[in-house]
């Protein structure tokens, strides 16, 4: 007995024994742990739990030749709710979702709904996407730590559609995708930086002290050569000339001759490159610089140059047309109407297709293609944009017997718009051919430039006497016994070729034309070249009668914008003097007494209509002509903002200031208690952001003005 109760006891003290070493030899391991191995382990752990997150970069604006904000960069936010997050009521979300209905697009019972749809251990759910910073400061104030508020930077297009060709669009990455935003991308992007944080146990990121980091160098500026009042116009005339002459689309480009800068292009239709997908891929093309087309009688620069340059035909030089049809190696060539016997001057004005394959006949076929190459044809432009297409021009031995002669008067050869501008401008200066380019310099952040485009000649196309004989043939283009008549401007002298071509269509010519007009004014010191194209008008098909009044109109409005361009006293306009005709003001948003005493300057009588102190109406319009004699009819009313809703009492709806001169606005402006940024001068055009929208008081609203078209009426011929 007393054996076995020692065995027992025997075996105990070996458990007790085994089970004290046990927690002996654990803190042993983990002081050698500690001790020997402790150094490394902790900078491996350091190591894991270290890690490097982007700072992204700012990209770079663009903006126009006189500094005006063309493309920027805003932020907007996603708002989420953690509706487990500790010490958050039931109350406190209704409370939120009530006051994020005031701001967002959807009822406070919606977003209950998706709270209520979402997973029952979801600490994360959407409400809103893409909220301006705006009504964001408004869910900030009400102090709700459950609240997640993500920034995604968006590129922000101030004008929406002006220069959209031009300036292109960028994707969801912010990574330029046409235009500037393309070919200027490598300086707009930047270079995102780095920091160093922490993270924990559950892969949150927690910042920390003394973190080293990388600052992002934020894109450059891009400073471009479009003026946007010139664009504004160029887009404008363009839009009317379309719809005016019932066409499916139209090409518009402004160009400084004596540099190659571009100062306006553009296509109609256009897009909103802030919604790029929901236009159409042709609408997002640059017809300018990516279409190919036969250019027709524009074309005959070429040969009227050529033929004179190498002494092949003098202008008083006569040609019989007889009755506008000739068989030309078994294909009949025809004029727009007979013109029977011509001089070769005349065959430019009026547009022979007889007369000028007749002197292209007599020109070899090697100087002929020669001509069209340093005119530029056949070739790319090398401008700053993407997408260029180079064209078609065949080299001699692959003519037919007809090609030259059709190629003469603009067929069988494929041009873009911005290759026929380029001709055109060389002519216009002097003989020299300019590289086109539409960015003047990037600068970075502190204003110094990092590249620079300089005006660059690529050639000489024609000698000085070359030029100086065929200017004023060219000039008599648009004059009352020339094609382009409808473009002419009384006492303002331009330049330039009307054109009419057929579509080649599916291997075939088809019964659709491209109307249109290329030129320069003024003419004895050309600032400007303008080149106008239109698409398958159905109104008329010439294009003396489609493009020349979009080409006439844009001048006029560029007269009234330029200091530097003059015209002549003209004549009368319906048998009264000018000093009869005047200019209406703009009124709307004046007090009645303002009004009154402007119109009493003008010497002119009027009438009000309506209850009230300030002017809602007028007739005649701003902007448009009427007698003197004429009285000026008034309409009035007690404001000219009717809607005062507001979500908050820090928040107001923003005027509607277009129309209205800068003063004016800016008046209106301060009294719903915003701020003013103002960028040019003249009547608002322009505003962001835009009428109604709910903004916060206090903030800045830009508007953006231009001056007066015409600040006086001169005697204009078809108006």
């Amino acid at each position: 007995m007393a054996d076995t109760r020692t065995q027992i006891m025997n075996r105990m003290f070996l458990v007790f024994g085994i089970l004290l070493l046990i927690p002996a030899a654990i803190t042993l391991q983990i002081l050698r742990i500690q001790l020997k191995e402790g150094a490394p382990l902790r900078s491996l752990w350091n190591a894991q739990a270290i890690d490097v997150i982007a700072i992204p970069a700012q990209r770079g604006l663009i903006l126009d030749r006189k500094g005006r904000e063309l493309v920027g960069n805003t932020v907007s936010y996603t708002v989420a709710l953690d509706p487990h997050f500790p010490g958050v009521s039931d109350d406190d979300i209704r409370r939120f979702v009530r006051e994020l209905s005031k701001v967002g697009r959807m009822t406070s019972g919606e977003y209950m709904q998706r709270l209520r749809s979402a997973p029952p251990s979801s600490r994360y759910v959407v409400l809103e996407r893409n909220l301006e910073a705006g009504a964001v400061e408004v869910l900030r104030e009400l102090g709700l730590r459950a609240v997640i508020l993500e920034e995604q930077y968006k590129r922000r297009y101030n004008y929406e559609s002006l220069a959209s060709h031009v300036i292109g669009y960028v994707n969801h990455e912010l990574s330029g995708m046409s235009g500037l935003e393309s070919s200027y991308d490598y300086y707009l992007r930047g270079s995102d930086g780095r920091r160093q944080v922490r993270r924990d146990r559950s892969g949150r990121i927690r910042a920390y002290v003394g973190a080293p980091r990388k600052l992002p160098r934020q894109g450059y500026t891009v400073i471009s050569t479009i003026d946007a009042q010139v664009q504004a116009i160029a887009e404008d005339e363009l839009r009317k000339g379309v719809e005016r002459g019932l066409a499916i689309r139209g090409s518009i480009l402004i160009m400084d001759p004596k540099t190659g800068a571009v100062k306006a292009m553009a296509s109609y239709p256009s897009f909103d490159p802030n919604m790029p997908s929901q236009s159409p891929p042709e609408n997002r093309r640059n017809t300018v610089i990516a279409d190919l087309i036969e250019p027709g009688s524009t074309f005959k620069l070429v040969t009227a140059a050529a033929a004179v340059e190498e002494g092949r035909v003098s202008l008083d030089e006569w040609f019989d047309t007889g009755s506008g049809r000739r068989m030309i190696s078994g294909q009949v060539m025809r004029d727009h109407e007979p013109l029977g016997k011509i001089s070769f001057e005349e065959a430019i004005r009026k547009s022979s297709n007889i007369a000028t394959s007749e002197v292209a006949g007599r020109i070899p076929s090697e100087i002929f293609y020669q001509y069209a190459r340093n005119f530029g044809f056949g070739a790319q432009t090398f401008i700053d944009l993407p997408g260029e297409a180079a064209g078609t021009l065949r080299k001699p031995y692959e003519w037919s017997a007809v090609t030259k002669p059709w190629m003469s008067i603009g067929y069988e050869v494929q041009i873009t718009l911005i290759q026929l501008a380029q001709a055109y401008a060389s002519f216009a200066n002097n003989g020299v051919m300019m590289r086109p380019y539409v960015v003047d310099r990037v600068v970075d952040e502190r204003g110094r430039t990092v590249h620079r485009n300089r005006p660059e000649s690529v050639r000489r196309t024609l000698k000085t006497e070359t030029i100086a004989a065929l200017k004023p043939v060219f000039e008599s283009v648009v004059s009352d016994s020339g094609t382009a008549g409808i473009a002419r401007i009384d006492g303002f002298p331009m330049a330039g070729k009307t054109g009419t071509a057929q579509k080649f269509i599916d291997g075939r010519y088809r019964t659709r034309y491209l109307a249109s007009f290329a030129g320069f004014f003024p003419a004895d010191n050309p600032r400007y070249v303008c080149l106008v194209m239109i698409d398958e008008p159905r109104l008329s098909y010439y294009g003396g009668f489609i493009a020349g009044p979009v080409f006439r109109n844009v001048a006029l409005r560029l007269i009234g914008l330029d200091d530097q361009l003059q015209m002549k006293p003209g004549g009368k306009k319906g048998g009264e003097t000018r000093s009869q005709w005047v200019v209406m003001p703009e009124l709307r948003g004046m007090h009645r007494n303002e009004a009154a005493f402007l119109l009493a300057s003008y010497n002119v009588s009027h009438r009000f209509n309506g209850a009230g102190s300030y002017v809602v109406g007028q007739s005649p319009q701003a902007g448009d002509q009427f007698l003197r004699s004429n009285p000026v009819s008034i309409e009035l009313a007690s404001s000219i903002q009717s809607d005062t809703t507001r979500i908050s009492d820090r928040h107001a709806p923003v005027p509607d200031v277009r129309g209205l001169n800068v003063r004016k606005a800016v008046s209106w402006l301060h009294r719903y208690g915003f701020e003013v940024e103002i960028v040019g001068s003249g009547t608002i055009y322009a505003q962001f952001p835009a009428p109604g929208q709910q903004y916060r008081t206090g903030q800045p609203v830009t508007i953006r003005g231009r001056a007066r078209e015409l600040p006086v009426i001169l005697s204009q011929r078809g108006s």
